[in-house]
C-alpha cells in the first residue's frame, strides 16, 4: 500500500534540514511504497494548500546543503487558534488540506513552537511526527536536536578567532550569542573556546562579579578577556523582573544589545578596552557538520520506521546512546534549560570559569 507522506519544515532554519528530509525520504523509499509531498514554507503551506509531490531526483545531493529546500516560516503557536482580519480558521484549513493532500501522516522538523502545532494537530486527527530542529537545543526529551553541534562549532571558530585579535590589542571582547530562553549554544561553545565568562539566561549574573574577573585577570598580567553572553542572559535584578517589564526596560534602554551594556559597565568599571561581536545568524548557515549530518539521517530514518509501523503522535528523539521517541502531548509545550548544576556547568567552574554569579 502507498503511503502519502507530507513533510514541511517550521520556525528559524538551521544546519542539518536537507539532511534530516534526506534521511525521512530514503527511509520511506527503502522500506515502504511512498510517495512524498513537500509542504512551502511550514505551517504556511498546509494552512494555504502550497505544496508539491516530489520526485526522488529532488532528493539528491541536500545531506550537505544547508537551509531547507521546502522553505521555512514562522507561525507562532498562540495563533493558531486565532482568526484574524483575513477570517481564515487555521486549524480547520490544516485539517482540510491534509485530507485534500490526502496524506497518510505528515512530518514536521521543527523546535519548540513547531512541536506544539504538531501535537494540536494530533489533537485534531491527523497522523504527525515530529522531528527535532534547533540550534538552542531547548526540546525537551532530547538530549541533542540537530543543527545545535553545527552552530557550537560555528561559534566556538568565532571565539577562537577573538582570541588572536583581543590578545593583539588588549582588549576584553564581549561575544553575544543566540539563545533567547536557554543557554545550551554559549555554555558549550563558551567552553570550547576557553571563554573566561560564561553568561547565560538560566544563571542570573552580578556585573561587579564580571568586572572582578576582568580586573583579576588584569592583574596577573593576562593582557585581554573573553565574555561569551547568550543574547537572553540578564543580571539578578532583570531576573526577578516581569518578562513584560524587563523586555519593555531594554527596548527603552540606550543599547541596542545585552552586550553593548556589558562592554559598556565593562569599560567603565575597569578601564580596560572593550568591544563587542554579534555573529548573529552566522550560527545558522552553512554546511551541516558531520554529527548534524549522521543525527539528522538516523532522526529521519526512524521516522520512517514509525510510519512503516503506523505509531503516530511521536516526536523522535536522541537518549543516550538511543534513537527513541516521545508522544508529542508529554513534551510539546516544555522546554530544556541549562541547571545551574548541570555537570557541563560544573566543569566549567571546575576550571575557574566565571557564570558571574559567584
Amino acid at each position: 500500500m502507498k503511503r502519502r507522506i507530507g513533510i514541511l519544515t517550521s520556525g528559524g532554519d538551521c544546519p542539518g534540514l536537507n539532511a534530516a528530509i534526506r534521511g525521512v525520504v530514503r527511509a520511506a523509499y527503502n522500506l515502504f511504497d511512498a510517495e512524498i509531498i513537500g509542504i512551502r514554507d511550514g505551517y504556511r503551506g498546509l494552512i494555504d494548500g502550497d505544496y508539491q509531490v516530489m520526485e526522488p531526483s529532488q532528493f539528491s545531493n541536500i545531506l550537505t546543503r544547508g537551509g531547507t529546500i521546502l522553505g521555512t516560516s514562522r507561525r507562532p503557536f498562540r495563533d493558531m487558534r486565532v482568526i484574524g482580519d483575513d477570517n481564515v480558521d487555521k486549524v480547520a484549513e490544516m485539517k482540510r488540506n491534509y485530507r485534500a493532500m490526502r496524506l497518510d501522516c505528515v512530518v514536521t522538523l521543527g523546535g519548540n513552537g513547531t512541536h506544539k502545532t504538531a501535537n494540536l494537530l494530533a489533537e485534531e486527527g491527523m497522523n504527525v511526527i515530529g522531528l527535532p530542529k534547533t540550534i538552542d537545543n531547548d526540546i525537551y526529551g532530547t538530549d541533542f536536536t540537530f543543527g545545535f553541534h553545527t552552530a557550537v562549532e560555528i561559534a566556538t571558530d568565532v571565539i577562537d578567532r577573538i582570541h588572536t585579535t583581543a590578545a593583539s590589542h588588549g582588549r576584553c571582547m564581549v561575544i553575544e550569542l543566540m539563545g533567547n530562553k536557554a543557554g545550551w549554544l554559549t555554555l558549550y561553545s563558551g567552553i570550547a573556546g576557553g571563554a573566561d565568562v560564561i553568561l547565560l539566561p538560566e544563571i542570573p549574573y552580578d556585573i561587579e562579579k564580571v568586572a572582578q574577573v576582568v580586573e583579576t585577570r588584569a592583574r596577573l598580567k593576562k593582557s585581554f578577556s573573553i565574555i561569551a553572553v547568550a543574547e537572553g542572559a540578564m543580571d539578578m535584578r532583570e531576573s526577578e523582573m516581569r518578562r513584560r517589564d524587563r523586555d519593555a526596560e531594554r527596548t527603552a534602554s540606550e543599547y541596542n544589545s545585552i552586550s553593548q551594556r556589558i562592554a559598556a559597565q565593562i569599560q567603565e568599571m575597569c578601564g580596560v578596552e572593550t568591544r563587542t561581536v554579534v555573529p548573529g545568524h552566522i550560527q545558522r548557515g552553512g554546511t551541516p557538520c558531520a554529527y548534524d549530518r549522521l543525527l539528522s539521517t538516523q532522526f529521519g530514518a526512524h521516522a520512517a520506521e514509525l510510519i512503516r509501523d503506523e505509531v503516530y503522535g511521536m516526536a523522535v528523539a536522541l537518549q543516550g546512546n538511543a534513537i527513541t521517541h516521545n508522544k508529542l502531548s508529554d513534551i510539546a509545550g516544555k522546554t530544556k534549560g541549562v541547571t545551574p548544576d548541570h555537570q557541563v556547568v560544573q566543569a566549567g567552574r571546575d576550571i575557574d570559569i566565571s557564570f558571574g554569579d559567584r
